[in-house]
């Protein structure tokens, strides 16, 4: 009865602030915070080993919040372990202020950034693999709304946490009923929830979820058990749980009191002690997670008689850069003997991630590793990605250090048809801010910018092609983020065609079919699309008479690289003239797909010939 009574006692006092913040902020979601007080009391008074002081000592308990719209929960939380002063959270949703809508990295108690739904149990096998792995003793808890429960995300999430067998999992379920236009797909059926998560071979613990009795039994079980399960604490609970005219009532979701409300349910809550905090245990070790470990020394030799896959280069310069840097983990989404992630697989198989073909939960596991200072690799065909979007804008505003790989890019990948050229990648990656897009076009520049992607602290998104191309580079050449090569030029160039990838081998061919027509152009490998070779670009122009750029890339026209140059040398001319895929593509080989699209040599060539024409027709060929 003592424990129930302290425990009740700090419930009280979440509830106060949950209320008082949401309030102030006049927005929030105080119902969803009021359902799963009591669970997170007990957690927090009894379970929870955090050194406060030191929030990414690998040693911690890691705490995910995945129905981010609680956030005032997860601030009352932290608050009440002496993180800051309970008063501050009176700032909630306040322009500057630390405690957001939702939680993002700005608060550093935060595990990821959540608040689009369904994410945070992906995010919590991330830290909970990590931790199997490299034999850490945390646990991961994982408070999940019932809403969020109807998202696929989650059963990839369940499928890959049992099938990595993450014992050292607890997933609490806030099972409150109502969402936000009305009640959840199942309400309160906690045998439908059952089944579903003993399907997905969860150990599972079904309680009442205000029974602080029966809380503290389900997570001393979930601890005491020795098997091979995660484990799914399955609660039931009220929304608005702790105030008679919230509780159960729907119509509340995302509605703060007014003043008068307020003073109404505090006075319900009854007498509460300021002053009450949680005395967390501290980790018996302590070990900083933030100083990334990688040697990125990349030794290969190339022959140049033969033709390299640059996905294949991508995946033996990264099996060598692995088997030296403990910190760098490789994920996959069964395409290993496609993407060549199978080399590290051979090498280091401990850091090999298989997650299967779920790249929403690949995506947001990887934003779990990077949260302990790992640096995740995620490769797959570049069009998967897009299944993952919401995945990875989530990871982005979690300031994840993620690389991706796609490979398989363009309509240059031939017969596999539309379903699989991606074409609207970099146009995705490229607009989220600060990341950095790179597509190598033969093996050497591949084998020097992997390392490169490495080093790199932020979101990178790598291109690699599935057709082998000859080298045409030498070994020694130098590759850096933002850098270009000039590979063709002149002291009399007309123009300049910037491409990047398979369009580098198909501007030299049209540069050396108009050098027999007396018309020289200047070809630079545009190797770093973000951020662009501004400078390089500049002198282009600046070098030929014509005064123009042509892009050429395998890539939809809108967002591709001819936008990335035309930005950058916006204020140095307006002539820009971009090439790239204009319709949905078929099946066929490369050159048929290539010229079908209007990217080929022979149409870089046709339009060198008419920009001449059109801006010198006396010294233009007949």
């Amino acid at each position: 009865m003592k424990n129930n009574n302290a425990w009740e006692e700090k419930a009280k006092l979440l509830r106060k602030w949950c209320l008082v913040s949401t309030t102030a902020a006049g927005s929030g979601h105080p119902t969803s915070c009021l359902s799963a007080a009591d669970l997170t009391a007990v957690l927090f008074e009894k379970y929870f080993t955090y050194d406060i002081s030191n929030p990414l000592n690998r040693y911690n308990d890691r705490f995910v919040l995945s129905k981010g719209h609680a956030a005032p929960l997860l601030y009352a939380l932290f608050g009440m372990c002496n993180a800051y002063d309970l008063n501050e959270l009176k700032t909630l949703r306040q322009f500057n202020s630390l405690f957001e809508g939702h939680p993002v990295p700005k608060f550093k108690y935060a595990e990821a950034a959540t608040g689009s739904l369904g994410q945070g149990l992906s995010v919590g096998a991330g830290l909970a693999l990590l931790a199997k792995r490299e034999m850490l003793p945390y646990t991961t808890y994982v408070l999940c709304g019932d809403g969020e429960l109807a998202e696929g995300q989650v059963w990839e999430a369940a499928n890959f946490a049992a099938y990595h067998r993450l014992n050292n999992l607890i997933a609490i379920l806030d099972i409150n009923r109502l969402a936000q236009s009305g009640e959840t797909m199942f309400g309160h059926d906690m045998e439908a929830y059952e089944q579903r998560f003993r399907a997905f071979n969860f150990r599972v613990i079904t309680i009442d979820g205000h029974n602080y009795g029966e809380i503290d039994q389900a997570l001393q079980q979930a601890h005491d058990d020795a098997g091979q399960q995660p484990v799914a604490i399955i609660a039931r609970t009220l929304k608005g749980k702790g105030i008679s005219f919230l509780e159960n009532k729907d119509g509340w979701h995302g509605k703060p009191l007014k003043e008068d409300d307020l003073k109404k349910a505090l006075n319900e809550l009854g007498a509460i002690d300021d002053n009450i905090r949680f005395d967390l245990r501290k980790p018996a070790q302590t070990a900083i997670a933030n100083a990334t470990q990688t040697n990125t020394a990349v030794q290969l030799e190339f022959d140049r008689a033969r033709t390299y896959a640059t996905r294949e280069v991508f995946g033996q310069a990264l099996a060598q850069i692995a088997q030296h840097s403990p910190d760098v983990y490789v994920l996959d989404a069964d395409v290993k003997n496609s993407t060549f992630t199978e080399d590290v697989l051979k090498e280091t198989p401990e850091r090999f991630i298989e997650c299967f073909i779920a790249e929403q939960n690949m995506v947001s596991v990887g934003a779990g590793l990077s949260r302990i200072g790992k640096v995740p690799v995620l490769a797959t065909f570049g069009a998967f990605f897009m299944r993952a979007a919401d995945q990875i804008r989530m990871a982005r505003i979690s300031e994840a250090n993620i690389k991706y790989v796609g490979s398989h890019v363009g309509v240059s990948i031939g017969e596999d048809g539309p379903s699989q050229m991606a074409l609207e990648d970099i146009a995705f990656f490229g607009a989220m801010p600060g990341t950095v897009i790179l597509q190598p076009c033969d093996a050497i520049a591949t084998a020097n910018l992997v390392p490169r992607m490495i080093e790199h602290t932020g979101f990178v998104y790598m291109r690699t092609l599935r057709p082998k191309t000859k080298l045409l580079y030498t070994t020694g050449d130098t590759f850096s983020i933002g850098g270009s090569k000039i590979i063709r030029q002149s002291d009399n160039d007309l123009l300049t065609v910037a491409a990047t990838g398979i369009t580098v081998f198909e501007a030299l061919q049209a540069a050396d079919m108009l050098k027999q027509e007396n018309i020289n152009i200047r070809v630079v490998d545009c190797y770093s699309i973000n951020p662009v070779d501004k400078q390089t670009l500049a002198a282009c122009l600046n070098d030929t008479r014509l005064k123009c750029i042509i892009t050429v890339e395998d890539h939809f026209a809108h967002g591709g690289l001819g936008d990335f140059v035309a930005a950058a040398i916006g204020a140095e001319s307006d002539l820009v003239v971009k090439m790239a895929v204009t319709k949905i593509s078929q099946s066929g080989k490369q050159e048929e797909l290539l010229q079908d699209a209007g990217i080929d040599a022979a149409a870089i060539a046709a339009r060198v010939r008419q920009i001449v024409r059109s801006n010198d027709p006396v010294s233009t060929p007949a």
